[in-house]
């Protein structure tokens, strides 16, 4: 998934941003309330983990921008405050779920798999696609052979590809649907990754087609 974090303390913004990219997220950090607003509504996320207390603008402020523009990111906020009031103006303001300071990172990622299963997207966890059996909320891919072994990188990229099935997704969004927008990544990093996940995608009906200068296409069989 890629994850937009809004947290202006530094030391605990990189301790989010390390672990989320441990378990495969791409994460994009925005410190200011106003730019992380023109952000998003740029640039999108699959969830935003958004702070109260912000520069420019407050998260109760960022949150109901987003609603009123008829977003529908799934929204965490943080906060050190822990007065009802708080809690009560922030799910009130548009957030899903709430988050007081300190926290356990076992904690947010819980809450963000819970979030994560109530997409619309992803309401059915499991899905065919060709002769693979992809359950998006286990994280595990089986083939007719078994398990289909693929690292977090490679199963974010299948995913990625899965969700636009029948499209060219170009490299540059996969790019920052891996890494977050505007890292600074290998140029020819896509390139191996895709080819690592065609090889093992091969004789299982899923095939990766490369469309020249635009993009790749998951081809999946179906007419």
């Amino acid at each position: 998934m890629r994850i937009v974090l809004i947290e202006d303390n530094e030391r605990l913004a990189k301790g989010i941003e390390n672990s989320l990219r441990d378990q495969g997220h791409a994460v994009d950090w925005l410190s200011d309330g106003a730019e992380a607003s023109r952000f998003l509504e740029a640039e999108g996320a699959d969830i935003a983990i958004i702070d109260v207390n912000l520069p420019g603008l407050s998260g109760f402020e960022m949150v109901r921008a987003l609603r009123k523009r008829g977003s529908t990111i799934p929204v965490i906020m943080l906060t050190a405050r822990a007065e009802l009031d708080d809690r009560v103006e922030g799910l009130d303001s548009g957030a899903d779920d709430y988050l007081v300071k300190p926290f356990e990172m076992a904690e947010l990622t819980a809450r963000i798999r819970a979030l994560s299963r109530r997409r619309s997207d992803i309401q059915t966890g499991a899905q065919d696609v060709g002769q693979l059996r992809f359950d998006r909320i286990a994280r595990t891919v089986t083939g007719p052979d078994g398990a289909v072994d693929l690292p977090r990188r490679e199963l974010a990229l299948f995913e990625c590809l899965v969700e636009h099935s029948g499209r060219i997704v170009s490299k540059d969004r996969i790019s920052d649907t891996l890494y977050g927008v505007g890292s600074e990544v290998e140029a020819n990093a896509v390139e191996l990754l895709v080819s690592r996940l065609r090889r093992k995608l091969t004789g299982t009906g899923v095939t990766i087609r490369t469309a020249r200068g635009l993009g790749y296409l998951l081809d999946d069989g179906a007419k």
